[in-house]
């Protein structure tokens, strides 16, 4: 079965923005915790996260914590747990689940391709068969899977927030690889809902700093941003 990759938002720090306003306080008042935490009026909140931001004082961002359900690759899942630090992860197990769902990821450059399209599925077929016939034969899951190509994983993540916006800031960029980039801007989507204040600038480096690390391999919207500040 053909999915699509797809990133669900299913828990997240009561509050974020406010426990971050609270942990940037504390540095600098003799008031404990409780008493900052409900003083503070949300426009209060709000202005002290975006002096937060602004200062790049993002230690106090790693308060806040989003708990993600993603649907993606194992080719994707693989870049993904590259990150480890603010990050936590839960992958489903190919030793004990046995995939005969058999859902796979399509990339969209083989969909457009009619020819390619039709060799990709035809293949799929043919490996899903191979791997449940290998079952049927009494091999381990953790031996049959070894036939499976890269087909869809589920994985849930935690981030910080502090974590989170690095893993966007890499992610979202147009050179990253196309189905981590729909992740990342699925996941940016999901948590500017519920703490848009610490998200509003979050994005690829060419939107967060005005300027794009990739030199020559640059996709050129850095060169459009400029432009339309110069406007």
């Amino acid at each position: 079965m053909e999915v699509e990759p797809k990133v669900e938002l299913i828990d997240f720090t009561e509050n974020p923005e406010r426990n971050v306003a609270t942990a940037a306080r504390l540095c600098y008042s003799k008031k404990g915790a409780v008493q900052l935490n409900q003083e503070m009026s949300q426009k209060e909140v709000e202005n002290l996260v975006k002096k937060v931001m602004q200062m790049g004082h993002t230690s106090t961002l790693e308060h806040t914590y989003f708990f993600f359900h993603v649907r993606c690759s194992r080719v994707t899942s693989h870049q993904i747990v590259r990150q480890r630090i603010g990050t936590s992860y839960s992958q489903r197990s190919q030793r004990y689940v046995t995939e005969d769902d058999f859902s796979y990821i399509t990339p969209p450059k083989i969909k457009k391709n009619k020819k390619a399209y039709q060799i990709y599925k035809e293949k799929m077929a043919e490996l899903e068969k191979t791997y449940l016939e290998l079952i049927e034969l009494g091999i381990p899951k953790e031996d049959a899977r070894f036939i499976l190509p890269t087909i869809k994983t589920n994985i849930v993540i935690s981030y910080n927030a502090r974590s989170l916006i690095h893993f966007i800031r890499l992610r979202t960029c147009n050179r990253a690889q196309w189905e981590i980039r729909s992740i990342a801007n699925q996941m940016l989507k999901e948590v500017k809902k519920v703490a848009p204040v610490i998200f509003e600038n979050a994005g690829p480096p060419c939107e967060m700093d005005g300027e794009c690390p990739e030199g020559d391999l640059s996709c050129g919207k850095i060169d459009q941003i400029k432009e339309r500040e110069n406007k």
